[in-house]
């Protein structure tokens, strides 16, 4: 079953993956990821979710800021800490590098039904459920 699903998921976005418009790498996209999907996040946090050390966290972190994608925050309650945020143009790199292209995905869900839209909605939540 997890080769059959990693099967399919691999071939649904070779196909219907956007465009890149923007050059940025595998490392980065996590941390927009990161910054997104969760919430207070400081470059300790990047540095535990993707498993390198502080000072290569704080390089990339460095580099997102100065591209423009994340911006930091210290905090009011206490001084030292210090979180990232995602620019606008960050939440658009990331859409771009991390969503199915939005045409595409019409095109192919408009070859099927009603019935069948609704059983990839549905599979689609339920996994995105269980795996948080």
């Amino acid at each position: 079953m997890i080769e059959s699903i990693n099967k399919y998921f691999t071939d649904i976005y070779y196909h219907l993956h956007p465009v890149q418009k923007v050059l940025i790498s595998h490392q980065s996209v996590r941390i927009l990821q990161t910054v997104h999907k969760k919430q207070y996040v400081m470059i300790r946090d990047i540095s535990e979710h993707l498993l390198i050390s502080h000072n290569t966290a704080s390089e990339h972190v460095k580099k997102l800021v100065v591209n423009g994608w994340l911006y930091k925050e210290r905090s009011q309650e206490d001084q030292r800490k210090v979180y990232l945020h995602l620019t606008e143009a960050g939440f658009s790199i990331l859409k771009n590098n991390t969503e199915l292209d939005e045409m595409r995905l019409d095109a192919a869900l408009n070859k099927l039904s009603a019935s069948e839209k609704e059983m990839i909605v549905n599979a689609l939540r339920l996994l995105s459920e269980v795996s948080k």
